[in-house]
């Protein structure tokens, strides 16, 4: 490893990488009790009777008596001209007054909510503020939660920033994070590093399994320089955020409208009284409202709340419409990155999905229907993002959002009464 630049770096003293010619700081890994990378309370022994760190044992096994390693190198990047931003699309005038604002909080060294819509163009909005610290010779970090999320924005990144060399990182592909002025990762990745990045970007603030994880929450602010800022960007942001805004704490930017100007799709709810499968047979209505959608010759995006119905919900409809082409995909599944590209480039007709892709993800002209809308593993943002992957496009700005529920939640009505107000 030696080879491997480790500006902004930490890592554990027996990991092997040869620090004879790094600027380095040492610290203890474990210190009251709490392990110094993830900060989790540390009560697990080994048989030796050491104590170790069981949350964060996979980039590496701390134990009581180890040292990690902070890298004190600065690294000088060159100012790079109009920050390697060669995007040449433009920005309404509410995406550019956000954009303007972020700049803004980003020279203050301000924390900084953007509150906007799913479909209001996030992405876009950051590319001045990025370029801005690229072009100050600054750092910017891009984090997410969700691994999709990353794979989604990452060629997006590079055809915005094509003079830019940009690190991806992420657990399904594996590399030691490098010294790149502009990266992407998960928000697991920020464990690796320590007062690296002059920015910040925290994309999906309020996903799984970053919203309320303290772990990942203290990663994020480790990760960030004692000079630097922090964006959040969500749809759907908790009330802690929205607080410290109306407190005046951080900056915060509203933007209730898609980039085309459309409304966010109201969902359609209806009530089932008998099962939405029986003896592998759909429910009449279930069944009605597929085959609505298969009619407009549009791909359908179904959410099922448990990984172990999948196969059966697929086995099903195989069996219903037998000349369409049908997958399902899950968090777990080797080949989810493949399943989701297909369903992208239309060469599925239906992709049965647990939560993964609730958010993060945008597929043209799609539809959606949730089964099992009122299942405990949806809340009400969950429900506003799943709404959120229809009507997307410029050219097709409606779509159908089916809710699908033998009970009426809070959640369903709290998910409705959001879309509501933001589309008022």
């Amino acid at each position: 490893m030696n080879d491997i630049k480790l500006c902004g770096r930490q890592w554990l003293l027996n990991q092997n990488n040869d620090t004879t010619k790094l600027k380095v700081k040492k610290v203890k890994a474990i210190e009251n009790n709490r392990c110094i990378r993830c900060h989790s309370l540390v009560k697990y022994q080994l048989p030796n009777g050491k104590r170790y760190c069981r949350f964060c044992i996979g980039l590496g096994r701390i134990c009581e008596g180890d040292e990690i390693i902070r890298s004190c190198e600065i690294i000088n990047y060159a100012q790079i001209k109009n920050g390697g931003l060669t995007w040449q699309g433009k920005l309404t005038p509410a995406q550019k007054e956000v954009s303007n604002e972020l700049v803004e909080s980003f020279k203050r060294k301000r924390d900084h909510l953007v509150h906007a819509v799913t479909g209001a163009g996030k992405t876009e909005m950051l590319f001045q503020v990025i370029a801005t610290c690229l072009m100050q010779a600054k750092r910017c970090c891009i984090a997410t939660p969700r691994i999709d999320v990353v794979d989604e924005l990452y060629p997006r990144l590079q055809e915005a920033f094509k003079k830019v060399k940009i690190g991806k990182y992420h657990g399904r592909e594996f590399c030691e994070a490098k010294d790149e002025q502009l990266i992407i990762c998960t928000t697991h990745q920020l464990l690796k590093f320590y007062h690296a990045f002059d920015l910040l970007i925290i994309d999906e603030v309020d996903s799984f399994p970053f919203r309320n994880n303290p772990v990942l929450n203290y990663a994020a602010r480790n990760a960030v320089k004692s000079t630097g800022a922090t964006f959040y960007l969500s749809a759907t942001p908790d009330q802690g955020l929205l607080d410290q805004a109306k407190q005046g704490k951080i900056g915060y930017s509203l933007l209730n409208r898609r980039f085309h100007g459309g409304l966010l799709p109201v969902p359609q709810e209806i009530l089932f009284v008998k099962p939405f499968l029986n003896k592998e047979r759909l429910h009449p209505k279930l069944l009605k409202e597929i085959q609505k959608i298969i009619a407009k010759v549009k791909p359908l995006l179904i959410f099922i709340p448990r990984i172990n119905e999948l196969e059966l919900y697929q086995r099903v409809l195989k069996k219903t419409f037998p000349n369409l082409k049908i997958s399902a995909v899950h968090a777990q599944d080797s080949q989810r990155q493949e399943k989701i590209l297909s369903f992208r480039n239309n060469q599925l007709d239906i992709l049965l999905t647990t939560t993964i892709l609730e958010r993060g993800v945008t597929f043209k002209h799609v539809q959606v229907i949730v089964i099992a809308a009122d299942d405990q593993i949806y809340n009400a943002p969950s429900l506003v993002q799943i709404a959120g992957r229809v009507g997307r496009s410029q050219d097709d700005r409606d779509g159908k959002v089916i809710f699908c529920y033998h009970r009426y939640t809070r959640e369903l009505r709290q998910a409705k009464r959001q879309i509501r107000m933001m589309n008022k």
